[in-house]
C-alpha cells in the first residue's frame, strides 16, 4: 500500500452506491441504500466490495476514481459512458428472421432476454417477419454517479471469496457486463 493512497496492484475493499443522474440507485454494497431500489435483493450479502486495482475488474471511471484515495476517504464521481459501459452501438442491434425463433421453439416478446452465441441480448421489437435484438449492455450510453468509500487497502490478491462481482440479479460494478 502506498502512502499516497490506492495505487495499481493494491487490493481494496470499497463501499459504493451507484445511481443514474436522476438519483435512481441501480446498485449498492450498502443494504440500506439498496433497499430503496427496484434491484434490492434480500438474499444478497451487502458488504464492502473487494477488488484488485489495475486488473480491469472495474469500469475505467470507477477504477480511476479509486486511485489516490485513502482509507476512510469518501467521494462522489460522475462517470461518462465512455469510461463506464460505452455508448450505445447501433451495430450491436441485430434483426433476426422470425422463422429462426419458430425453429428454436421460442416465442419472442419485447423485453425477453436471450443468451446467444453472440452474447446476451434483449428483444426490443417483434413483428410478423423478424425480431430485433439489442446486444448493447443495459448500462450503455448512461452516465453513472458513484458514491465511493475506501474501507481497507492491502497488497496482494483477493481472498477466495472476494471476486468483486455482484450476483446477476443485482448487477455489479465490475466490467463483466452483468
Amino acid at each position: 500500500m502506498s502512502e499516497d493512497g490506492v495505487s495499481n496492484g493494491d487490493t481494496v475493499k470499497v463501499n459504493y452506491t451507484g445511481s443514474f443522474e436522476n438519483g435512481e440507485v441501480f446498485d449498492s454494497s450498502i443494504e440500506e441504500k439498496a433497499k430503496g431500489s427496484e434491484n434490492y435483493n434480500p438474499q444478497r450479502k451487502y458488504e464492502p466490495m473487494p477488488v484488485k486495482v489495475g486488473t480491469g475488474q472495474l469500469i475505467k471511471g470507477f477504477e480511476k476514481a479509486l486511485l489516490g484515495m485513502k482509507i476512510g476517504e469518501e467521494k462522489e464521481v460522475t462517470i461518462p459512458p465512455e469510461e463506464a459501459y460505452g455508448n450505445v452501438d447501433p451495430n450491436r442491434v441485430q434483426t433476426v428472421p422470425m422463422n429462426a425463433f419458430e425453429e428454436a421453439k421460442i416465442s419472442p416478446e419485447v423485453g425477453l432476454v436471450l443468451n446467444t452465441e453472440g452474447g446476451i441480448g434483449k428483444i426490443t421489437k417483434v413483428n410478423s417477419d423478424d425480431v430485433e435484438i439489442d446486444f448493447n449492455s443495459p448500462m450503455a450510453g448512461k452516465t453513472l454517479v458513484f458514491n465511493i468509500k475506501v474501507e481497507e487497502i492491502t497488497q496482494g490478491d483477493l481472498d477466495a471469496e472476494g471476486d468483486s462481482c455482484g450476483d446477476s440479479n443485482s448487477g455489479c460494478s465490475c466490467s463483466c457486463g452483468r
